[in-house]
């Protein structure tokens, strides 16, 4: 893990094309800026963890059932 010190207003530039700003520094709470192009998702680590484990977990969905679970809704 790479540590480092920043002030408000100071950057940290990832792969030439994502910067992460500080914003702001409350107590012990700090307010992050975010600049990446739109094909990169950046999420909280909380939210993709619980995304992980839903497309985990619709990927274990058997085949067959889809099948007939779509077939309910064929006319």
């Amino acid at each position: 893990m790479l540590v480092l010190s920043r002030k408000v207003g100071e950057s940290v530039i990832i792969r030439n094309d994502i910067k992460v700003t500080i914003l702001e520094i409350s107590g012990n709470q700090i307010k992050l800026g975010f600049e990446a192009p739109s094909n990169v998702s950046i999420y909280r680590e909380e939210v993709y963890k619980s995304v992980m484990k839903e497309n985990k977990a619709a990927s274990k969905v058997r085949r067959d059932s889809l099948k007939s679970f779509a077939k309910k809704f064929k006319k």
